[in-house]
């Protein structure tokens, strides 16, 4: 891809999402991040294959085989769950998740980095008080299996604190690229230029 065509893809992303004018992490630590979050997505991707396999050969099974597979709908179930869960921390970093957007457009390059900044400081506050309880939520599963496929749900109730783990860990970075962005004193010249 050229750099015309990266320039007008990012152009095109700026003007559906304001919020995506906030640089993010470059350098050794920037890719990292990226590799990181491909892993992620990979992972969610993998999970949403498997979800159309399972269901696929739920329907198969009801069409063409005199019985139905009990197990499909339950593991459908909990590789949306994870699927989710894995997805979730990404999904933050790039802004895609469901958002209002009144005023963002209106809001200098210095302003959507503050006002970023504040919304992964809530996110990671929170996500960081309901960890702990995400835990012990996931620890009732000790001693329960699921009804069909007899998994510990152990493994499925710790989806809770896979998301809030991820949400706190994204939060964090999402903030640190809010305040190195508030700092560059280049960052207002950059943006109309």
């Amino acid at each position: 891809m050229s750099s015309d065509q990266k320039a007008l893809e990012q152009e095109a992303l700026e003007s559906l999402d304001s919020m995506s004018a906030v640089p993010k992490l470059q350098g050794p630590i920037g890719r990292l991040i990226g590799w990181v979050d491909t892993c992620f997505l990979t992972l969610a991707v993998l999970a949403l294959i498997a979800i159309a396999a399972t269901v696929l050969l739920q329907v198969s099974s009801r069409l063409f085989l005199p019985f139905s597979i009990a197990w499909t709908e339950e593991l459908s179930r909990y590789l949306f769950i994870y699927m989710v869960a894995l997805s979730v921390g990404v999904v933050m970093r790039q802004h895609r998740n469901i958002s209002v957007e009144l005023f963002h457009h209106m809001l200098g390059p210095r302003m959507k980095a503050a006002f970023q900044a504040l919304i992964c400081l809530l996110i990671g506050v929170f996500a960081f008080l309901v960890l702990p309880y995400a835990w012990q939520y996931a620890q009732n599963g000790t001693w329960q299996t699921s009804p069909t496929l007899r998994i510990p749900m152990l493994y499925i109730f710790f989806s809770t604190v896979v998301t809030f783990a991820l949400l706190l860990v994204y939060s964090v970075l999402g903030c640190l690229e809010g305040i190195l962005a508030m700092c560059r004193p280049s960052a207002s010249r950059e943006q109309e230029s």
